[in-house]
């Protein structure tokens, strides 16, 4: 396969070479694009030497433009990898700005997009930063997240371009999906219920469905057959395998352990209503003077129930939980994980403004076995992500 592979202007550009070489080993061919900040870091012609093929560093090199070469690259790619990936590159990706080579391939190729964050840590958690790449990953960039320690600024922390094995193992996955998800059967639920009081009203919640789909779209991405299951929302769902719509908990609830048989992972990341009414009246109920009294009972638990079937059956699928909590992160998703017999429980604060319902950014802990983790506030699709990167791992210690 043909890789081009975008080195712009940092420190870790040196790593870049080793990049190529490990694409070479695994019999990719590899053509360097090179920013010109780049070329002050390492020359062109080691580039050359090592993939044999003309670096391209300069859109208005004579001849260059003959055949639109930016175009004619970006259409035989299988794919680009961006290491590394400064500050500089990253805004010009997320905000559509193609005034050199390497950012005008971004926009002009329709092969997936691999890149290598590298800056001082101070850089990597500002603000600016974290937005562009939110804005990448919902467009379906993938990262290689780097690594802690010395940076060559002479401070300690995250911002280290990743380890060139790392970078070429995570293309391999891209061109070539062998994960543990790939060929496996995931059923994810989306977006809220609605609990019909009448013909007209109903009892609902914020939940918007976007936390679901983005789940759901990364596993389809891994090579997992998706059945997403979803509440009514007003969002276009993702490409699954099978899409089942529902309304209420009930028929939510009978259309997830229906198809729980034979599934290897279910994410209960819908909201389901705890409470339902006794009974839906026929017709709208008129409005009168004083109170109204509406008599509610508790809907089926369906993460309870998958639990409880998979310790009957001594087997069955992973199962991962939300929970939606105001207080006591930890301590509530800990008892829920318990208590429901799941093996990982996704917990947000749903009192923030900036996270949970209804937006395009969350900010999650993830609780199982292993311990308990805090992600920082990003997308939903990156959150998506490290959901999925704990799933695998949790997949990959389970016993055959």
């Amino acid at each position: 396969m043909l890789i081009a592979l975008g080195v712009t202007g940092g420190v870790g550009a040196y790593k870049a070479v080793e990049v190529a070489r490990g694409l070479q080993k695994l019999g990719h061919e590899v053509v360097a694009v090179m920013t010109a900040s780049a070329t002050r870091f390492v020359g062109p012609l080691t580039f050359e030497a090592i993939t044999r093929r003309r670096v391209v560093t300069d859109p208005f090199e004579a001849g260059a433009n003959a055949d639109i070469e930016h175009i004619a690259l970006a259409s035989s790619i299988d794919l680009l990898i961006i290491a590394p990936a400064t500050a500089n590159i990253l805004g010009k990706m997320a905000n559509g700005i193609a005034d050199d080579f390497l950012s005008t391939l971004y926009i002009a190729t329709r092969a997936p997009v691999l890149v290598a964050p590298s800056m001082n840590s101070q850089m990597f958690a500002h603000d600016a930063v974290r937005r562009n790449l939110d804005v990448l990953s919902r467009r379906g960039v993938r990262f290689v997240e780097p690594g802690e320690g010395y940076l060559a600024c002479g401070w300690i922390g995250k911002g280290r371009l990743a380890e060139p094995d790392e970078i070429v193992a995570a293309a391999e996955a891209i061109l070539h999906p062998q994960g543990p998800l790939t060929g496996l059967n995931v059923l994810v639920t989306a977006g809220p219920t609605f609990e019909d009081l009448d013909p007209v009203r109903y009892l609902g919640n914020r939940s918007s469905g976007r936390m679901g789909f983005a789940v759901a779209a990364e596993a389809t991405r891994r090579g997992a057959a998706v059945t997403l299951v979803a509440g009514p929302t007003t969002l276009e769902a993702p490409p699954v395998a099978d899409l089942v719509r529902v309304r209420g908990a009930a028929e939510m609830h009978q259309a997830v352990l229906s198809r729980a048989t034979g599934t290897d992972v279910v994410i209960m990341a819908a909201a389901v209503a705890d409470y339902t009414p006794v009974a839906r009246e026929p017709q709208k109920t008129p409005k009168g003077p004083g109170r109204m009294t509406i008599v509610l009972e508790r809907t089926p638990d369906i993460l309870a129930d998958l639990g409880a079937a998979r310790l009957a059956r001594g087997t069955g699928p992973l199962l991962v939980g939300f929970a939606a909590e105001t207080d006591d992160l930890v301590g509530h998703a800990t008892a829920k994980r318990e208590q429901k017999r799941v093996d990982l429980i996704v917990a947000n604060d749903v009192s923030r403004t900036d996270a949970g319902f209804d937006v395009d950014t969350n900010a999650v802990t993830l609780v199982d076995d292993e311990g308990v983790e805090a992600l920082p506030l990003m997308s939903k699709a990156r959150v998506a992500a490290a959901i999925l990167d704990r799933v695998e791992r949790l997949l990959v210690r389970r016993p055959v």
